[in-house]
């Protein structure tokens, strides 16, 4: 199944290309996404991520709710496979 997943943003930057990418926080573990997509997020706002790429920002009260009803479904697994350019932890770095 494929979900879009809350995650708040940690930091934001450009990278080589000129792309908006950020760190991105999901319960903890961190990700490198996108944010060409939601170019008025910021430090600290929450965006739901789908496949990489910040799709849409919600309210925090929102993240939360999903990542509840996430963990209560047990799929939340997928956020510690390493992706590409994740750290060892799935930490980006």
């Amino acid at each position: 199944m494929c979900l879009g997943v809350p995650g708040q943003v940690m930091t934001i930057e450009e990278d080589p290309l000129g792309m908006t990418m950020g760190e991105v926080s999901f319960a903890g573990i961190k990700k490198k996404v996108c944010l060409a997509y939601t170019p008025d997020a910021q430090v600290g706002d929450f965006v739901v991520v789908h496949v990489g790429f910040a799709i849409s920002k919600i309210d925090e009260q929102e993240a939360e709710r999903v990542f509840q009803f996430l963990a209560e479904m047990d799929e939340l697994d997928e956020l510690e496979i390493p992706q590409p350019g994740d750290g060892a932890q799935g930490e980006a770095g």
